[in-house]
């Protein structure tokens, strides 16, 4: 009796260690750069800041809701009378609210990962330019590197794609910061 009980014990907490390696999800916060092309002028660099929470469906699958915003400057043609060209070059910040799964595999130290994300993507310009909102997909991944049991490094690049005053937007989007794992 006592061996059975000692044995069910033994299952019951080695089965806690063994869940407690496998993170039930995450939060990101960092520094992100994007290259993006707001007008049919030419594309610029962008800087701003990327945050992201995961939550674990099952150990290597992962709800993301990911969050971003960059600020930066850029041309845009105006309209004036007669045969004159006139070009703004305001401010503006960019916006992305996106969704979806996230699949990622903890290997020693590194957790390499791969996502699809869908959501919205807004746009306000200074200067009287106003503002635009379109529907927003991006594609990417990154790796995770294990500093400590609830803490990593965070090394991600998305291809960001929307549609923001009437013009595509083929985006590259790079993050680094740090990931709390829970």
């Amino acid at each position: 009796m006592k061996t059975t009980g000692f044995a069910a014990l033994s299952l019951f907490f080695l089965a806690t260690l063994a869940d407690a390696q496998i993170p039930r999800g995450n939060v990101f916060f960092g520094y992100s750069y994007m290259n993006t092309d707001l007008s049919s002028a030419h594309s610029v660099n962008t800087n701003g800041w990327e945050a992201s929470v995961e939550g674990k469906i099952i150990p290597l699958l992962g709800l993301v809701a990911d969050f971003d915003a960059h600020y930066g400057s850029q041309n845009f043609p105006a309209a004036c009378a007669s045969l004159c060209t006139l070009e703004l070059h305001p401010g503006f910040v960019e916006r992305n609210f996106l969704f979806g799964p996230r699949v990622s595999l903890s290997l020693g130290k590194i957790r390499p990962f791969g996502e699809v994300l869908i959501g919205a993507a807004h746009a306000n310009v200074n200067q009287g330019v106003g503002s635009d909102t379109s529907f927003a997909t991006a594609l990417g991944g990154g790796l995770d590197y294990k500093l400590i049991a609830l803490l990593a490094w965070r090394l991600e690049g998305d291809y960001v794609r929307s549609t923001l005053f009437s013009t595509t937007q083929n985006n590259a989007r790079i993050s680094t910061g740090i990931v709390l794992r829970f």
